[in-house]
């Protein structure tokens, strides 16, 4: 049996949330949808209506009155898993709005967003990193990443770890590279401060939509955190005391400094990105390993054919 455009749409949806084992609501796999713009009820048709080859493919269980849907191939104890992450990301995600508000007082910071598994409510340990992303002014990135690290630092005594591994100008917002690890990233990230910047953002990176066309706004939209009026006047000083000829010694000195020792770190994966403009700091090349974990349960789907190896210098 053939299945529909749509129908080979959520198989796929759920095949790449399978590689974090991350079972779906409804509304999440019409947000997600891989590739096809498709309206709400006609997704729902489709899940409460399958056919027969989208039942041999997928699965659903009710947890705690809220149904959700895996792969048949995914690990038996998916839903379960689910029902403790969200127990977990709802105590995480009071703790990353709260620093987030934080990292929004920082002077040069223009946008706050949470990324990573939490952003969709997938944290599998309240030990788990909080990760941000935060676009900056352009020409202090390195200044307002070390002013992130003394945080990170700071909080890190009171038992917590934020991450902002994603540091970016806002002369950078446009995206280098596009593909669907980079697409979900996009779409998934949380903004609690600087709504402007992350709608124009989106804008830039208008090819996302190729990929995820149902996702234009987050998932799990926040009220914007704006400073008050104390934190407010120690992020305009900062800003004020290092906007000129000082800031931009301090900035060149900051980021030779920390490139020596970053650059060390990122010989191994092409993920990383470090210059006057970016830092990237992805130094597990975890992009690349979900893409290969995605399209290796297409392979065992039967919807994508086994990747040839690639001939030896011999041949």
């Amino acid at each position: 049996m053939t299945p529909t455009t749509l129908e080979l749409a959520i198989v796929q949806t759920l095949a790449y949330a399978d590689v974090f084992n991350f079972p779906m609501m409804a509304d999440e796999i019409h947000h997600f949808l891989l590739g096809v713009s498709a309206k709400k009820v006609d997704v729902y048709t489709a899940l409460n209506q399958p056919s027969t080859w989208l039942n041999e493919h997928i699965r659903s269980a009710e947890v705690n009155g809220t149904l959700f849907y895996a792969l048949r191939i995914a690990v038996p104890d998916i839903f379960e898993q689910r029902q403790q992450r969200q127990k977990v990301s709802s105590i995480l995600w009071e703790k990353a709005l709260y620093y987030g508000a934080w990292l929004g007082c920082l002077p040069f910071v223009r946008m706050v967003a949470i990324t990573g598994a939490l952003s969709v409510h997938n944290a599998a340990h309240l030990e788990d990193d909080l990760d941000y992303i935060l676009v900056v002014q352009d020409g202090r990135v390195w200044l307002a990443r070390l002013f992130a690290v003394a945080l990170v630092r700071f909080v890190r005594l009171r038992g917590v770890t934020l991450c902002p591994n994603y540091v970016l100008s806002t002369e950078a917002m446009a995206l280098d590279s596009s593909n669907l690890f980079l697409a979900h990233e996009l779409t998934q990230m949380i903004p609690l401060f600087g709504y402007n910047f992350y709608e124009q953002m989106r804008e830039l990176n208008r090819w996302a939509d190729t990929f995820l066309p149902n996702a234009q706004k987050p998932f799990y939209p926040t009220r914007e955190y704006v400073p008050k009026r104390v934190l407010g006047m120690f992020k305009k000083l900062g800003e004020w005391v290092l906007k000129g000829a000082l800031g931009d010694k301090l900035e060149a000195w900051e980021m030779r400094r920390k490139l020596k020792k970053l650059s060390v770190q990122s010989e191994d994966t092409d993920e990383v990105k470090l210059d006057s403009q970016q830092v990237k700091g992805h130094f597990m090349s975890y992009g690349r390993m979900t893409l290969e974990r995605y399209q290796a349960r297409l392979v065992k789907l039967g919807l994508m054919p086994e990747p040839r190896e690639q001939s030896s210098a011999a041949d």
